[in-house]
């Protein structure tokens, strides 16, 4: 591996603050946005300066640090309601909050604010582990030279480093069973097209870029040994919340006998849901599908419709891949 990416950075000064590389930017420049507050580290979630589940959990974790830094423990339910509304179906944001919030609750010390940066820092290298294990674990399922399909970004800009499902790839790739990696462009939003595949040239994965209706071609040729995706939340019975059209690469699967799997830090898993059908799916805004690059692509006027997730039945996926084993249906978490 060359050089691992990853969404934020430390910025060791007086003042402690985060930079983070701002992900609508890339790949044609790479722009460290700083965020010293934490309405900057909201900004930066809501207006996808950060995306990815587990790097939403993180960043969050730091917004938590800077709101009981800046405003006292007083502050905690305001400032978490401003970071919770961000990104809603994203279920590492809530669970990185509640886990910031047991800290503010517990903590009796005379420094709260380095407390809190601890358990930011450790949730941070933490996610990186998880991935890693994660990696580790999927080897099983890929013992001879294979190609893999691949929807968004899930790698290192996604996650505390290495990535989830990316970083299952990687760990296939170097374990030398990876033919190729089929890149989803990923519209409207174009993170495969503008991310994974720039990962994926940094370390020097073979990787070949395909548009989002083009995957059942190339499985009905035989080019797909298995598709494997991330995930913004995991209900309790299996369902599977992940960026539009997911479940359309599940249906596909499922015709042509491909494994679908799904790459689920335990962070995602929500047991507190029951089905799919109880995640909130995030509407996002119209001009993320009229515009590409600031250019309008459609009519003016035309009428949007943009959910940013789709819900995959528990009964699409054939595992579910976590840090600490490799699940089938029934689920039951």
């Amino acid at each position: 591996m060359k050089s691992e990416v990853v969404p934020i950075r430390m910025v060791n000064e007086d003042t402690f603050f985060i930079e983070m590389i701002d992900q609508k930017e890339l790949p044609q420049n790479e722009i460290w946005v700083a965020c010293k507050t934490v309405e900057d580290v909201a900004d930066a979630i809501r207006s996808m300066v950060v995306r990815g589940a587990p790097a939403i959990g993180i960043a969050a974790a730091y917004g938590v640090l800077f709101a009981i830094r800046d405003h006292g423990k007083e502050s905690f339910d305001k400032y978490a309601r401003l970071l919770g509304q961000t990104r809603p179906t994203a279920v590492n944001l809530f669970w990185a909050i509640d886990r910031m919030k047991t800290v503010v609750e517990d903590y009796e010390g005379r420094d709260l604010a380095g407390r809190l940066k601890v358990e930011a820092d450790l949730i941070f290298e933490e996610d990186r582990e998880n991935n890693l294990r994660m990696g580790d674990q999927a080897q099983s399922l890929f013992t001879k030279p294979s190609n893999i399909l691949t929807h968004c970004n899930t790698g290192g800009l996604a996650t505390g480093g290495f990535g989830t499902a990316l970083g299952i790839i990687r760990a296939v790739h170097h374990a030398g069973n990876l033919k190729k990696v089929w890149v989803d462009e990923t519209r409207p939003y174009l993170q495969g097209a503008r991310l994974t595949a720039w990962e994926c040239m940094k370390d020097d994965i073979p990787s070949t870029l395909i548009t989002d209706n083009m995957a059942g071609y190339f499985m009905q040729k035989g080019e797909v040994d298995a598709v494997i995706v991330g995930t913004d939340r995991v209900a309790a019975n299996g369902d599977v919340a992940n960026k539009i059209g997911t479940y359309s690469l599940a249906v596909l699967c499922k015709f042509h006998n491909i494994p679908f799997y799904v790459a689920a830090p335990v962070s995602t898993i929500d047991p507190n849901t029951p089905t799919g059908k109880e995640i909130v799916i995030e509407q996002r805004s119209s001009e993320e599908v009229t515009h590409v690059s600031g250019k309008s692509i459609a009519p003016e006027g035309v009428k949007v419709s943009h959910p940013a997730f789709d819900v995959t039945p528990g009964n699409l996926v054939t595992a579910i891949i976590t840090e600490d084993g490799i699940f089938t249906s029934p689920y039951a978490f």
